[in-house]
């Protein structure tokens, strides 16, 4: 009952009500020009330092979701569960050059979104489209997995109803917050209350991992009663090692979500309003902080099983749910009053991301589909308050995935979104290197990758949930032939076969000479920095030159 755990719920309304309040203050922050503005609202003027990003960024990529379903992956399967934390790793050193090339084309033009720089480099509002599309439907599920965690911590605290209105009204509510503050702040707002939101984490976990081990017996103690655990699970998969069955699932796991991480579209927006190239270069050193601490958090799900921790029941009958993992560590092991800072820490870490994925989601709509297909005169004023609109119906639809699907099938879809996300990597990522690929391979290559994808995934099933289909991202090898009961990830494989078929379609098309479109980008414009003027739209050399591609 909620009265057992009221004074976690005081704690935990106090803090979601400061950070909402800040929220509203965030418009008036750092003196915007004009919020009307797709760079004031949708990017925070484009202006934001080293500390700003690093929150902003942090607060982006390790989400509450991060905080409820890696330990609860951990609690439940071992050392499968630290994928996470590799892949989190790796990433920085691989887009460390990527991101900075990124920044400085989007700040000589004035894109604002991964399709605006796909459009002017290829020339090719066909495969711009299917770019701005893709970021979208991978993003919606994303948003709707913030409310696993919110909805994970309020079970907990007993805040639930007999009917699904009542279960869900706290979250509806918690949204309807979130989406007023962001529809007058925009990127303002998260960027704000990222602050208070990584504080709130980082004092939460060092914590915990100091406390826990002391209380639980040691860490030689907590890792024995893991190796127990797993040691009578009938899946021979489960350890605290890894074996030769899980080992190729885990390194091309790791690997293809390191790929597509910043290939989301949130994860560019809080880049394109970094200042400058050298915030960015300090933000990719010192963004892998926020992987010690995610190492941290993966312990979480042994320390619950040192301490008996039992999953509170799921939706279904007979099934429990694993979010919970770490909630109900916090209930069983803490004062009540740390307990409710820990679960506003989950709150707040939800309400950061989402916002920036709505931002993220509705500047894809508004430049990509809206000016593009229509209103192609539309004013920065007009482009910035269908964006805001377009958030609030991305909200919505995320509070409807909650309410209305089952929410292991909302983390099924956002597993499907890696491998979705993935299918811009030629397109996006190398197309900040070469213009080598032809633009009409590049859909090839993404209708191919995509179609493999989808059929892989359809053939994943799982027995335990009784789902036939879309039911993770391992993919068996023995349905390719291979006599052996190891997995791959799925996105790797689709995003390979893409990059085959774009390079030899290009070859194609350019043995048959079929045009290929206008390079609007020069080599310069991959270097330049603050203060570099910007390539008005329409002037000579943005209509009428042909620069040099890069190689």
């Amino acid at each position: 009952m909620w009265r057992d755990h009221l004074t976690e719920i005081i704690v935990f309304t106090a803090l979601f009500l400061l950070v909402s309040a800040m929220g509203f203050v965030a418009a008036r922050w750092r003196a915007p020009r004009d919020m009307a503005h797709l760079d004031e609202w949708g990017l925070g003027g484009r202006n934001f330092g080293g500390w700003i990003t690093w929150f902003l960024v942090g607060g982006d990529l390790y989400t509450a979701y991060t905080f409820v379903a890696v330990p609860a992956l951990v609690f439940g399967a071992g050392a499968m569960g630290f994928f996470a934390v590799p892949y989190t790793i790796v990433i920085y050193p691989l887009v460390f050059l990527v991101l900075c090339r990124l920044w400085s084309v989007s700040h000589r033009h004035g894109f604002v979104t991964p399709a605006d720089f796909v459009r002017r480099r290829f020339d090719s509002p066909v495969l711009a489209l299917l770019v701005a599309i893709t970021g979208i439907v991978a993003t919606m599920p994303y948003i709707a997995l913030q409310l696993v965690g919110i909805e994970a911590v309020l079970k907990t605290m007993g805040v639930t109803g007999e009917s699904a209105l009542a279960r869900h009204l706290p979250i509806i509510i918690a949204f309807a917050i979130l989406a007023a503050y962001t529809y007058q702040s925009g990127l303002r707002a998260p960027a704000l209350i990222a602050f208070v939101k990584d504080t709130l984490i980082y004092i939460v976990i060092l914590v915990a991992v100091l406390w826990l081990p002391y209380k639980l017996g040691g860490w030689g103690a907590i890792f024995d009663s893991a190796e127990a655990k797993f040691a009578a699970s009938p899946n021979p998969n489960d350890g605290i090692l890894l074996n030769a069955n899980n080992q190729l699932q885990y390194v091309t796991l790791a690997f293809g979500s390191a790929l597509a991480l910043f290939l989301y579209p949130h994860s560019i927006t809080g880049v394109l309003a970094s200042r400058n190239r050298d915030v960015i270069k300090r933000n990719m050193s010192a963004l892998p902080a926020y992987s010690l601490l995610l190492g941290l958090i993966a312990l979480l799900g042994y320390m619950a099983i040192a301490a008996d921790v039992k999953p509170l029941p799921g939706a279904t009958a007979g099934s429990s749910d694993g979010n919970t993992i770490v909630p109900v560590l916090f209930d069983q092991q803490f004062p009540d009053w740390f307990a409710g800072v820990a679960y506003a820490a989950i709150g707040i870490g939800a309400l950061v991301p989402a916002a920036i994925m709505s931002i993220a989601a509705a500047n894809l709509f508004t430049r990509n589909i809206y000016k593009e297909y229509l209103k192609r005169d539309a004013s920065p004023a007009q482009e910035a308050n269908v964006s805001k609109i377009t958030s609030l119906v991305v909200k919505v639809g995320a509070v409807a995935c909650i309410v209305f699907l089952d929410p292991q099938f909302s983390i099924d879809l956002q597993l499907i979104g890696g491998v979705i996300i993935l299918q811009t990597l030629p397109a996006v990522a190398l197309g900040l290197y070469t213009r080598w690929f032809h633009r009409g391979a590049l859909v090839a290559g993404w209708v191919a990758g995509m179609s493999t994808g989808m059929w892989m995934l359809y053939q994943i099933g799982n027995p335990v949930t009784g789902r036939k289909h879309f039911a993770g991202s391992a993919f068996p090898l023995s349905e390719f032939g291979f006599d052996t009961k190891k997995t791959i990830y799925v996105g790797i494989v689709a995003v390979l076969v893409n990059l085959a078929v774009a390079a030899l379609v290009t070859l194609a098309l350019r043995a048959a000479k079929v045009a290929d479109g206008v390079d609007g980008t020069a080599s310069d414009d991959y270097f330049a920095d603050e203060g570099d003027p910007r390539v008005t739209p329409g002037s000579t050399r943005d209509a009428d030159a042909a620069p040099e591609p890069v190689a």
